[in-house]
């Protein structure tokens, strides 16, 4: 009895194995080829479970992912015969698993390098065909959707599909950048001196009309003054003439101690006059009755 139960449970077994190795599956996520002998049996299994003959075909399975290449930066000539430093990368995966085995040995290594040389190729030509300016400026998509349809086109043939290139970085390469550099400066200090220039220019219309404005202030203000000094020197000769009037001779007096006074201030004053002339009058004639006479 234990020696049958051992030959079903050593039949179970063998049936399990068989049965394993007669299937197989396919993820979402892979491509798979059949192969009979070395020889490509079948390339189009669509995702689930299969079926093969054990021991006599054998399968195998490729990734459809969606990958990146992420290609070095490269140096491309512009139509001006000037070097840009383009960094970029593709997004790609299997489409056809039978071709890419019989191009490319199903090897990812084998596709990134055929794809890094159309890429090369493609950014080359299509970067002749334009200036720094319109690289720069506005023709990066373009660029990209032409680089993607052309190697799509070109890598069909190997069992690819690209998804999408992208130019991730675009340099200017280290001496276009500094006379770049250069030119730019020049022109924000050009920029600079003409509005110095023209602040210097306000200024000096400013400083010549406060000026203006300053000259004709001082102008009104000594005219006003000059007349409000005649009106008083009128007013006060007119004082001065009522007064004096009212006694002539005080005021001869009066005026000759002015004179007095502002010849003999100083003992360093010298005066060489004739002792009997006008001006010694109230001193060779003393008496205040004569002087009244």
């Amino acid at each position: 009895m234990k020696g049958r139960n051992l030959a079903i449970i050593i039949l179970l077994v063998i049936v399990g194995t068989v049965f394993l190795s007669a299937t197989y599956t396919v993820d979402e996520r892979e491509k798979a080829i059949v192969f009979q002998f070395g020889e490509i049996l079948r390339a189009d299994d669509k995702p689930g479970i299969h079926f093969k003959m054990p021991f006599i075909n054998n399968v195998r399975k490729f990734d459809a992912r969606i990958q990146t290449m992420d290609a070095e930066p490269e140096s491309y000539l512009t139509e001006e015969k000037k070097n840009l430093i383009v960094d970029s990368f593709v997004k790609w995966r299997v489409k056809d698993a039978f071709t890419y085995y019989t191009t490319l040995g199903g090897l990812p290594s084998n596709a990134r390098n055929r794809l890094s040389q159309r890429v090369n190729d493609a950014l080359r030509s299509e970067f002749g065909k334009r200036s720094v300016q319109q690289v720069i400026s506005g023709d990066r998509v373009e660029i990209m959707n032409v680089v993607r349809q052309s190697i799509d086109q070109e890598t069909s043939g190997l069992g690819l599909e690209v998804i999408d290139v992208r130019l991730k970085r675009v340099d200017l390469d280290i001496t276009i950048s500094e006379s770049i550099y250069q030119r730019m400066e020049q022109e924000r200090s050009m920029v600079a001196k003409q509005l110095r220039a023209r602040g210097a220019e306000a200024a000096e219309r400013v400083r010549a009309d406060a000026d203006r404005q300053r000259q004709i202030i001082l102008a009104n203000a000594n005219r006003d003054g000059q007349q409000i000094r005649g009106l008083g020197d009128a007013t006060a000769t007119g004082v001065y003439a009522d007064a004096f009037g009212q006694d002539r001779e005080f005021y001869r007096l009066y005026r000759s101690l002015g004179a007095y006074r502002a010849t003999f201030n100083s003992p360093a004053n010298l005066l060489v006059i004739e002792p009997k002339s006008e001006f010694f009058r109230y001193f060779n004639n003393a008496d205040p009755d004569d002087v009244a006479r």
